[in-house]
């Protein structure tokens, strides 16, 4: 079976999904802003049977976006925006490796998911890690929509948890390194299938309290305001679905599940423009295992596009 494909896609990207298929997937949807990942696309979404893809979840497991709308208005905040993102600056800890700089207590230390062996050990890791966004492409931001209401929006992961997770199971289950390489797919029924979703789990359920330490703090004690509503979700993630009358595990990469009537927050690179979106019930939708885009869409990989562009001043 093809992928069903939206957008326009490179050649090595098509690829990458085929891949999926052939490596024992039995559908697959590449959305619009899809682009070559490790081992399946950005934008990848690929359902298996009995299996799950080991690299289609990635190294940042349950990465996802967090948007709250706030009771606050633009002409709250827009005469002192440079002093409420220092606070964010001054408050929140960025980048790779960083510990938080007030321990966020949480209740997911308490799971018994700890205990499985690969896990136990990065706990206090963890612990220093919840509430810190980290690197890259991962962000916090304040928008204000077409009411001149203001959101809060954040886009990180699981952190430490999620990659010292990821890179124990895929060496455990022979997973090669590199992106042009097969997905490293398990059985959900074997040890190190069984033992990978219950790490997933727990690092998904650690990313949500993550972003929301860090966004419900943007809120109250920066901006002062209340929370009147939220929408959140991951979009590297595997989920036990039904489609068309099958179970399936649907493997999702930098896609956001849209479901009728289930809304996601889709933002783009830290400063762009960021959507509300809700799920519909179509026929495309279908086919697309009710899956969308997940912001900051690119026609190449950052890897691809490094050297590329030449910096003038501030502008390139």
């Amino acid at each position: 079976m093809k992928a069903k494909v939206f957008g326009q896609h490179d050649e090595a990207t098509l690829k990458q999904i085929e891949t999926c298929l052939e490596a024992g997937g039995e559908r697959a949807v590449l959305c619009a802003d899809g682009h070559k990942g490790y081992a399946q696309p950005i934008g990848g979404v690929v359902a298996y049977k009995d299996k799950i893809s080991l690299s289609g979840v990635g190294f940042d497991i349950a990465c996802g976006n967090l948007a709250i709308l706030t009771d606050a208005k633009r002409c709250d905040v827009d005469p002192r925006i440079k002093s409420i993102m220092d606070d964010v600056v001054r408050d929140i800890s960025f980048g790779i490796g960083r510990k938080a700089k007030a321990r966020v207590d949480h209740e997911l230390f308490e799971d018994e998911a700890w205990k499985v062996a690969p896990i136990q050990g990065l706990k206090e890791m963890a612990r220093d890690q919840l509430g810190t966004v980290g690197g890259g492409n991962h962000y916090v931001d304040i928008f204000a929509d077409e009411q001149d209401r203001i959101w809060v929006g954040v886009h990180f992961g699981s952190r430490g948890l999620g990659h010292k997770t990821a890179t124990h199971f895929l060496k455990a289950a022979g997973g090669k390194d590199g992106m042009d390489v097969p997905p490293t797919v398990v059985p959900v029924n074997s040890i190190i299938g069984s033992d990978y979703l219950t790490g997933m789990r727990l690092a998904g359920r650690y990313a949500y309290a993550g972003r929301e330490a860090v966004a419900r703090h943007v809120v109250r004690e920066i901006l002062g305001a209340e929370i009147t509503e939220e929408v959140h979700n991951h979009h590297n993630f595997a989920w036990r679905e039904n489609h068309d009358g099958e179970e399936f595990w649907v493997v999702r990469k930098g896609a956001t599940p849209a479901f009728p009537g289930q809304r996601g927050f889709v933002g783009g690179s830290m400063g762009d423009e960021a959507v509300i979106i809700e799920g519909v019930d179509s026929g495309e939708s279908r086919e697309a295992l009710y899956s969308t885009v997940h912001g900051a869409g690119r026609i190449m990989s950052r890897t691809a596009a490094k050297g590329k562009f030449e910096r003038v001043g501030s502008k390139r």
